[in-house]
């Protein structure tokens, strides 16, 4: 079973120009990095069974850069896609690192071998051998650039499905589309994602109900909309735009299977879903943020938010128990820096954090414009000289990155800071809404009486 992907890599000319003339240098472009990555394999043989894993087809593996550069020159189709990489993974223990090559190497030759350089590597580094392919996006034969349509990425599955077969590998029958990578390592990790806290949740509703309606109850109590009149039960939270089939977080979830498994823990009556906030809130954050208003005071407001997710105290028992805030704990890691820079640069309020900004942003335009100036002075300077001058441009570029990611924490604390106001406004007007519904039973309850 293999499975693959295919991706562009968007640069300039000059980038590749300037990575071969001095690949220490930082690359401008982060994007780029995949491109430098992958011919640095062939210098850096770790992941390639000491480079005896590293194939080239229409070019030489040690100056394969330098030609796909010069077949860029030769058609001055410089920028845009300036690269394309892909993978082709197998299944652990299906493959030998020989035959995952051979497999590779082939795929490579019939998809792009007619036209393009094309660098293939097979990595022995996780469980799951696989093979990584990154080829020129202009082609030496004709100048023309690699268009990946859907009818290549058909392709590029079937001729890779085909070879699997001929060499008795076993196949996806039926694929389903693959998670982000973003999704896949919170997964991985354990995080909080959207399908597992469905999932969590409507396995209690489902063992904590014994009818349908308890359920859908259940789902409306902890925030959720729900659709269960079609053939496909849906839901969803309401910062989505699209409902997510039951039967998508799980093919065993759909209408007659939920019926037969109902009230598992319900023997003496449905169970009410319970929202719980956190024991361990200091009085002095308990007040930071209030409904409907924007919160100025942005360090409290930061702590109140760890509280309620259970990040704060460390060590508590605490987790969250509505899906409004469960799902912020994928960002737990971000959250939490995101708290430190606050307290380590004393920003209390929204001005002070406004402040911040405008400091880190006149530092950085400064610093741009002393590289400019280097740059100027490295075209004009002796050989010499211009190695002092790199260095110099070097050490400048260190610190335009170091405060692009303060700029970037700060943008960030800024986005956060609405949206926990908005989470807790959903979580308020949903405990509203309970509550109403709560007090409307009770009044229908006492009307029967009367």
């Amino acid at each position: 079973m293999a499975t693959t992907s295919l991706w562009h890599i968007k640069g300039r000319l000059k980038d590749l120009i300037d990575y071969v003339e001095n690949p220490k240098k930082t690359v401008s472009d982060h994007s780029m990095q995949d491109f430098f990555q992958t011919f640095s394999y062939v210098k850096n043989p770790q992941k390639t069974g000491n480079g005896e894993y590293v194939s080239a087809i229409n070019c030489l593996k040690e100056i394969a850069l330098q030609q796909m550069i010069l077949t860029k020159q030769q058609y001055q189709k410089a920028d845009g896609y300036i690269a394309w990489h892909g993978y082709q993974s197998f299944r652990p223990g299906e493959v030998s690192p020989e035959l995952c090559h051979e497999i590779g190497l082939k795929l490579a030759r019939e998809m792009w071998g007619d036209k393009y350089q094309i660098i293939v590597t097979t990595h022995l580094d996780k469980e799951h051998l696989h093979n990584h392919f990154c080829f020129n996006s202009v082609s030496f034969l004709d100048g023309k650039k690699y268009n990946y349509s859907k009818s290549e990425q058909k392709r590029l599955r079937d001729v890779s499905d085909r070879l699997c077969r001929e060499y008795g590998l076993s196949v996806i029958e039926r694929p389903k589309k693959a998670p982000s990578r973003e999704l896949y390592l919170d997964e991985k990790g354990g995080k909080p994602t959207r399908y597992n806290i469905y999932l969590e949740d409507l396995k209690e509703a489902i063992n904590g109900s014994r009818t349908v309606e308890a359920m859908e109850k259940y789902l409306i109590r902890k925030g959720y909309e729900v659709d269960f009149s079609g053939r496909h039960w849906r839901m969803k939270l309401p910062q989505y735009s699209h409902y997510t089939r039951l039967d998508t977080i799980d093919e065993r979830l759909t209408p007659d299977f939920i019926r037969s498994r109902l009230g598992a823990y319900a023997r003496y009556g449905n169970r009410q879903a319970k929202i719980t906030y956190s024991p361990y809130m200091p009085e002095e954050y308990k007040n930071a943020w209030e409904p409907k208003q924007k919160t100025t005071g942005i360090l409290a407001l930061y702590y109140y938010w760890c509280y309620q997710l259970g990040i704060l105290p460390k060590g508590t028992d605490y987790k969250p128990t509505s899906p409004f805030m469960k799902e912020e704990l994928r960002k737990m890691d971000e959250i939490t820096a995101q708290l430190r820079y606050l307290v380590e640069n004393n920003i209390v309020t929204i001005s002070d954090l406004y402040a911040d900004r405008d400091k880190n942003q006149s530092e950085m335009d400064r610093l741009i414009d002393y590289r400019r100036h280097l740059q100027n002075k490295i075209r004009r300077a002796l050989p010499a000289e211009k190695e002092r001058l790199r260095d110099e441009k070097q050490d400048v570029t260190e610190q335009i990155m170091e405060i692009r990611k303060r700029l970037k924490c700060v943008k960030g604390i800024e986005e956060r800071s609405v949206r926990i106001d908005e989470r807790m406004n959903d979580l308020y007007e949903n405990e509203q809404k309970a509550k109403e519904n709560k007090y409307s039973r009770v009044d229908e309850i006492e009307q029967r009486k009367d």
